[in-house]
């Protein structure tokens, strides 16, 4: 683990400082360590300081991923911040208030700072769908890194891609599966097909209900697949997003009512 630690020290420019010690030749630091509470379970252990105060710790080998997520931590307390997590801030703002464009280039430089930061990757794919850039899109989440595939964020934007596809040909039949729920609210199919077309048109709330509504008259109707689709949603949207939230609160209050 010892070169991934001192590839990501190195990255930090100096803001933070790796020191390597021999546990068998400082016995008498060993035991003060385990004095604070932090007994000596396993090599290697990282132990990270600030101000003489221990900050955090972890034990065992992790990936360099997992290392880079550690030290933006450690950053954090000390109130600085890993290269490219200012430019994600502002590009996760811009694309909250529609400036994808803007996004989208705050997004693309935080991967050239690090390109280990899947919040960078998935927020790029995200400000391309904003602007109509599908395949773009596509592409550049072909592009992050493979150990990235399944974090939240990348996930994320593949379900918002592939949600956005599917509305696309639901609104094109709107009108016509407003007309049938009208006629036949048990019309299940046609409620589902409508949330699809709500989602890609920005109503979240409104495709939730849709789905919660199916929940609500019939909870296993096509094998789960309104609740199915509704977490696909939350996965699309961001799970600390406010109509995840929301609906999610819903949701629960309808499976354990």
């Amino acid at each position: 683990m010892t070169p991934a630690l001192e590839k990501v020290t190195r990255a930090q420019g100096g803001r933070i400082r790796l020191v390597k010690i021999d546990v068998d030749k400082n016995r008498e630091l060993i035991a003060q360590l385990a004095r604070m509470g932090l007994p000596m379970q396993s090599v290697p252990t990282v132990v990270a300081f600030w101000q003489g105060q221990v900050a955090d710790t972890f034990s065992g080998a992790l990936p360099e991923s997992e290392i880079k997520r550690f030290v933006e931590a450690l950053l954090k307390i000390a109130g600085s911040s890993a290269p490219g997590a200012d430019l994600i801030a502002e590009g996760k703002a811009l694309l909250e208030q529609g400036e994808a464009e803007s996004a989208a280039q705050h997004f693309g430089a935080a991967i050239q700072a690090d390109r280990e930061k899947p919040e960078a990757w998935g927020g790029l794919a995200r400000a391309l769908l904003a602007m109509g850039e599908e395949e773009q899109a596509t592409e550049i989440l072909a592009q992050a890194p493979v150990n990235l595939a399944e974090h939240a964020e990348i996930t994320g934007a593949k379900s918002a891609l592939a949600l956005a596809a599917e509305g696309r040909k639901a609104q094109a039949s709107r009108a016509g599966l407003e007309a049938r729920l009208t006629a036949n609210p048990d019309d299940f199919e046609a409620r589902y097909e409508l949330a699809t077309a709500l989602n890609a048109s920005g109503a979240r709330e409104e495709a939730a209900d849709a789905l919660l509504e199916i929940i609500r008259r019939n909870r296993a109707w096509n094998e789960d697949a309104a609740r199915l689709k509704l977490l696909k949603f939350f996965e699309a949207w961001g799970f600390d997003d406010a109509a995840t939230m929301a609906a999610r609160r819903k949701l629960s209050a309808l499976l354990f009512r």
